[in-house]
């Protein structure tokens, strides 16, 4: 377990722990996809001739004139679709706020970006094309050898240059201690755990500070608005925490710059423990009054 533990430093100094997915739990999401996807264009492609047959049948056609040009309408019309649905159903749900497909979303795991940033489209598009190259091309071009075998004609050494290629990047993740692919060296992202950590737990305030009042130092009151306040969400309060509650003073002080980066401020040095127990304060209060009307911010990106 411990060995795919990871330590993520964000750009605002903050250090996350995380949990890298095992190799089965991200070829299980990837297979929950690919049957997603095949059931949703095998849905689709139905609906699709049912609807151009009801067009021809409702209009008087000769069905002999005319179901040659709608099959004809009706392929590349699924090819548009097929190819749309392949990328835009990775794309879209791995540029959102979660990080994941449905597929991953139900095993349990995420994306993440390795330098902590947010993840890009780049990065995105380009682990998700790769992942076409490792896997899917030689699949298919072993499948055509194997369809010329069958009728009796010889591949030579076709099929053995293919199944090797997809054999490199099958093994490739278990050859690097991040269990990354091809794709993920590329896009300079790795697949990690989500946390699931419950929300009582991650809020929780046994041994942080809960001080909003005056500074024992300067005297001072820290009140943040809204929107200092709305730019971290529920891993950021655990974080915030845990560094409240060991109490490193290089710690404090990095993370005290970061957030004052983040949010504007400029409250100058010597009373960084009371400014972040008073941000973690507010923060917490922010995010429970949130949790009643049923709206959570996970994290930053939320």
């Amino acid at each position: 377990m411990t060995g795919r533990v990871r330590t993520l430093i964000t750009p605002e100094g903050l250090t996350l722990p995380l949990m890298l997915a095992t190799r089965a739990s991200r070829a299980g999401g990837l297979i929950i996809d690919m049957i997603v996807i095949a059931a949703g264009l095998f849905a689709f492609d139905q609906i699709m001739r049912l609807v151009f047959q009801g067009v021809m049948d409702g209009a008087g056609s000769d069905p002999a004139q005319s179901s040659r040009a709608a099959a004809e309408f009706v392929a590349v019309v699924s090819v548009l679709v097929g190819f749309a649905t392949w990328y835009g159903y990775f794309l879209v749900q791995e540029l959102g706020p979660r990080g994941a497909t449905l597929g991953k979303r139900l095993v349990g795991i995420r994306i993440a970006a390795r330098g902590g940033g947010r993840l890009t489209p780049e990065a995105v598009i380009a682990r998700n094309l790769l992942r076409d190259v490792e896997i899917f091309y030689p699949l298919i071009g072993l499948l055509m050898v194997l369809g010329q075998s069958v009728q009796g004609e010889d591949s030579g050494m076709l099929g053995w240059v293919i199944g090797g290629w997809l054999l490199v990047f099958l093994l490739f993740p278990f050859f690097n201690r991040d269990a990354l692919r091809a794709g993920d060296v590329i896009a300079g992202t790795w697949v990690v755990e989500r946390p699931g950590t419950r929300l009582a737990a991650v809020l929780s305030a046994q041994g942080a500070a809960m001080a909003e009042g005056a500074s024992d130092v300067t005297g001072v009151r820290y009140a943040f608005g809204e929107a200092e306040l709305s730019v971290y969400g529920e891993r950021e309060l655990q974080t915030l925490e845990r560094l409240l509650r060991d109490g490193q003073p290089d710690a404090l002080k990095a993370v005290h710059a970061a957030i004052c980066r983040k949010i504007g401020w400029d409250p100058g040095a010597g009373d960084e423990r009371a400014f972040l127990e008073a941000f973690y304060a507010q923060l917490r209060k922010r995010l429970e009054a949130n949790m009643r009307f049923g709206k959570r911010k996970a994290d930053k990106f939320s």
